[in-house]
């Protein structure tokens, strides 16, 4: 791959391997394991794969391998590994790299399995999480201490739409020594460059925009090579969280059309804030790149676009976001985003209703709050059926 190749070039061909037939889409390599020539061929496999030799397919797979080399070389990192789901991204990443007595720092605003992995998983193992408000740098100077061994953060907020000062947080990680990780999906690659504002590892869910058309699980860590191969890997490929060769071909696929998709979809959610802002049936409206938004200049500072995804404040609580969300025509009701089609939630009740209603509250997750993240559609169309439903509440 030449290194002067543009993001979308890399995005086409980068990691390629061909077999011996030529083909021109990348080959599904659809099988678990691999034969050797010899019994000793396989005993110097195992002892030390070759960079284009597998051993099984929880431990790699060409189609896989493809996958993680294209998706590093738009991201800018050393190396990838491909998981299972987005949940096994953020859970390898944080149980491969902590250990018993060791201190986290987290933004408390996260997905709900985000919060679960942290609160729930790693404290049972005893590990310390402190949690902090994402927004508040003296919260981030306050709550990492000489031992803190990482920090965990989405990038922006997942559904309030925060978004973290990445260079500030990662230099107070730095000093001491703490290894940042960031889950950048609502961000994506295309709008981010988060190892570039001082990461250290970054992950997707691969099912959101990468795959882009709601057909299958994926995820991925980035990071440096040291990491993803002696600190990732042995994690991973013992614990099962692999993701699947013809999964890992759909990404593939994905990631040839990423950028012109996320830039028709980001222009529009760009429309639709515009469109409902100030909107007599909203409370707020929450889209980075709208001067609304409390983090608007960071946004624009960090992010070359504002993302897919807005979230819509309707005044009158739950039943009116209900009635809002039961009057879409086009958009859909779903728990996913990223996706080509439309798609909205109403976080206190699904992604987020595990946390209760006195948490939802501290995060800014009000019953009014729905998500919307948005597809390929006419923007036009899409905002004739948002004010629609709207009228109904």
């Amino acid at each position: 791959m030449s290194q002067d190749w543009k993001a979308r070039t890399r995005a086409v061909h980068a990691g390629t391997r061909r077999s011996q037939y030529g083909e021109t889409s990348e080959a599904i390599f659809l099988t678990q394991g691999f034969v050797y020539d010899s019994a000793e061929a396989a005993e110097a496999r195992f002892v030390e794969a070759g960079a284009d030799e597998f051993v099984y397919a929880r431990y790699g797979n060409p189609t896989v391998a493809m996958f993680e080399d294209r998706i590093a070389a738009l991201e800018g990192a050393e190396d990838a590994f491909a998981t299972a789901s987005g949940m096994a991204a953020v859970n390898g990443a944080l149980m491969s790299l902590l250990k018993a007595g060791d201190h986290v720092v987290s933004a408390r605003a996260l997905f709900g399995s985000c919060l679960y992995i942290l609160e729930e998983i790693l404290t049972r193992y005893g590990v310390e999480v402190s949690f902090v408000d994402g927004t508040d740098l003296d919260q981030w100077r306050a709550a990492i201490r000489p031992d803190t061994r990482a920090v965990f953060l989405e990038s922006i907020s997942n559904p309030t739409l925060e978004v973290i000062d990445l260079p500030a947080v990662a230099e107070m990680a730095h000093a001491v020594g703490a290894t940042v990780i960031a889950d950048n999906v609502f961000a994506t690659p295309v709008f981010q460059r988060s190892l570039e504002l001082g990461a250290d590892v970054v992950i997707y869910s691969a099912t959101k925009h990468i795959d882009g058309q709601g057909r299958c699980l994926g995820g991925v860590v980035l990071g440096r090579r040291d990491y993803i191969r002696k600190t990732l890997e042995p994690y991973l490929k013992h614990t099962g969280g692999a993701l699947s060769p013809f999964n890992a071909w759909v990404m593939l696929k994905g990631l040839e059309t990423l950028e012109l998709r996320l830039a028709a979809q980001a222009e529009t959610a760009r429309c639709l804030a515009e469109a409902l802002a100030g909107h007599d049936k909203l409370a707020r409206v929450l889209y980075p790149f709208h001067p609304s938004h409390p983090q608007h200049d960071l946004a624009r500072a960090q992010m070359t676009a504002g993302g897919t995804v807005l979230s819509l404040e309707i005044a009158g609580g739950k039943e009116a976001a209900f009635r809002f969300l039961d009057g879409l025509e086009i958009v859909g009701i779903s728990n996913n985003l990223g996706d080509a089609k439309s798609l909205v939630t109403h976080p206190a009740t699904t992604t987020h209703q595990r946390l209760g209603a006195e948490v939802r509250a501290a995060l800014g997750i009000g019953d009014g709050l729905v998500r919307l993240s948005v597809g390929l559609e006419d923007a036009g169309d899409l905002i004739a059926d948002l004010e629609k439903a709207l009228a109904a509440v």
